[in-house]
């Protein structure tokens, strides 16, 4: 199993561009489940300069304002611009929905979940610093701590073994603020209570100099651009489908979360200190055409569970009652590591 001893992993604000787009499909596929359980939703979002286009497919008894949705979520973040919005959402596919109604796969791919006994969080150590770092950044400017701070931001963190060899944060700020005291701010308020010997860490903190301009006014977002942010870093494979604006039959979603919750399940109950599940769909059928369970050897343990865990779809939608409103918040900082998520249930084996 790939395992580096030197990697960097990034996390995002909720206030980038990419995580504005998760948080309205996110949001709207809430709102749809709110009214409707079934409902069948495929939505992107796309922000650039002043527009915003919300596109996509959904089956649905629900109502929904969209374009009030995609305001009200825009605001919440923190921003206060206007935008030009664009809606642009039909009915999904019969071809795609005459396999999904039987209990079918929304769609065919890979899909992989991952756990490590490295952290409580059963995460890499790096990519839960890097999270706390970003949502750090959100609670100091959300609570007024920092009064200088604006919603766009990221954060980087370069870890050598078990030691951080380097964190960088990268935040938008008022345009008044000095750069040396906006260094000086976070590594009081936001670094310091994080990490011990600041001093023995290479600290990077706005190396343009200047982040003024930010979210939609500055750059271009779109739902599903950051993977790897929502996953594990890029420590391990991915299949490439996002997650966000997607209902659960769609298994981009629902199976990563399935293999997650496998993975976590199999490391607390010590079947392994490292687990990697691989699983793979052909749309339309339920049954998967592949379940792997690899342990931080690279053994093959899946006989170790077998029947304990059933990887088809609706299976995995009734054991972790996907068909509620709980998304949105898993449209920032991560999709793994909260407590309070379904997929990170630990049970006994």
């Amino acid at each position: 199993m790939y395992n580096p001893k030197i990697y960097t992993v990034e996390s995002v604000t909720s206030g980038h561009p990419d995580k504005i787009c998760d948080q309205i499909s996110d949001t709207v596929l809430d709102e749809c489940l709110k009214q409707d359980p079934e409902s069948r939703v495929a939505i992107e979002t796309f922000g650039s300069h002043g527009l915003l286009v919300v596109g996509g497919e959904i089956t649905t008894k629900a109502k929904v304002d969209f374009e009030k949705v995609a305001r009200e979520v825009y605001q919440d973040i923190g921003y206060k611009e206007e935008l030009k919005i664009i809606i642009n959402v039909v009915q999904q596919s019969p071809d795609i929905a005459q396999g999904v109604d039987t209990g079918g796969a929304g769609d065919q791919g890979i899909m992989y979940g991952y756990a490590t006994n490295e952290t409580p969080e059963f995460l890499q150590k790096g990519v839960v610093l890097v999270h706390q770092l970003t949502s750090g950044l959100e609670k100091l400017r959300t609570s007024g701590s920092i009064i200088w701070l604006k919603p766009d931001g990221k954060s980087q963190v370069t870890m050598d073994g078990s030691a951080i060899k380097t964190l960088l944060v990268s935040t938008q700020h008022d345009e008044k603020v000095a750069i040396e005291d906006i260094k000086k701010e976070l590594v009081q308020k936001l670094i310091s209570p994080l990490v011990e010997n600041v001093s023995k860490i290479q600290v990077l903190v706005n190396p343009t100099g200047r982040f003024v301009n930010g979210g939609f006014y500055a750059d271009t977002g779109l739902t599903g651009r950051k993977i790897m942010v929502d996953t594990y870093g890029g420590l391990i494979p991915h299949g490439g489908g996002c997650f966000s604006g997607k209902d659960p039959t769609k298994v981009d979603r629902s199976a990563a979360y399935m293999a997650r919750f496998v993975a976590k399940n199999i490391v607390a109950n010590s079947f392994a200190k490292t687990c990697l599940v691989s699983v793979a769909y052909a749309i339309g059928k339920a049954t998967p055409l592949m379940v792997e369970i690899l342990n931080e050897s690279g053994e093959d343990i899946t006989n170790k569970v077998k029947g304990k865990f059933d990887f088809r779809p609706l299976a995995i939608i009734e054991r972790l009652n996907l068909r509620r409103p709980i998304y949105r918040q898993t449209a920032s900082y991560g999709h793994f590591g909260k407590a309070d998520l379904p997929w990170e249930e630990i049970i006994n084996l």
